[in-house]
C-alpha cells in the first residue's frame, strides 16, 4: 500500500450512521461542523505529523448535483480547529465513477484506479493527512494516495470519520 496509515474515529453504525447519512445524502451540512469536531479530537488524542489536510473529491458531476462535498465540509471543520492549512483544489478526480456502496472489494479497487490526479505541485514535499466520510475497503483513500505521491507528496495518511466492520 501507498498510504501509510488509516485510522477511523468510529464504527459506521448506529446513530452516527444515521448522522453521516443527513450529511451526506439529505443536505445536512451543519452536521459537519460536530462530525469534524469529532475527528479533531480524536487527532488531538492520537496525533499523526502531517502539514496539511486534503479532502477526498468528489467528480465536478457529482459535487453539481449534490452541491457540497461532504469530507471538503468534515476537512475544513477540522483544519479550522486544529489551526491547520486545508487543500481542496489540488487533488483532483478526473473521472467520474460508479458508487462504491454496491460494489464488492475488488470491484471497489479497479472503480477508482487511475481516478484521481494532482493538479499542480502545490502538495510537493508535504505530509498529507487525507479526510473522508467513511473508510469501507480503503480503495479509495490508496487510490488518492498513489495520485498524492505521483504529484510529489512526501507521504500520505487517512483519517475517517468512520470505518466499516
Amino acid at each position: 500500500m501507498q498510504i501509510d496509515r488509516i485510522c477511523s474515529v468510529v464504527y459506521f453504525e448506529g446513530a452516527l450512521r444515521k448522522a453521516m447519512h443527513w450529511l451526506k445524502y439529505r443536505g445536512r451540512t451543519a452536521l459537519a461542523d460536530p462530525l469534524g469536531g469529532l475527528m479533531a479530537e480524536y487527532w488531538a488524542q492520537h496525533p499523526m505529523q502531517f502539514d496539511v489536510i486534503v479532502p477526498v473529491p468528489l467528480h465536478a458531476d457529482r459535487l453539481r448535483k449534490r452541491g457540497y462535498n461532504q469530507a471538503a465540509l468534515l476537512a475544513r471543520q477540522m483544519a479550522r480547529r486544529v489551526g491547520l492549512m486545508e487543500e481542496e483544489q489540488t487533488l483532483v478526480r478526473q473521472r467520474s465513477t460508479s458508487r462504491q456502496v454496491d460494489l464488492n472489494a475488488k470491484q471497489r479497487k479497479q472503480n477508482v484506479r487511475d481516478a484521481f490526479h494532482c493538479s499542480g505541485d502545490g502538495l510537493a514535499g508535504k505530509q498529507i493527512l487525507l479526510i473522508d466520510d467513511v473508510c469501507t475497503t480503503g480503495a479509495t483513500l490508496e487510490a488518492c494516495a498513489i495520485a498524492l505521491l505521483a504529484g510529489g507528496a512526501r507521504n500520505v495518511q487517512a483519517l475517517t470519520l468512520a470505518r466499516a466492520r
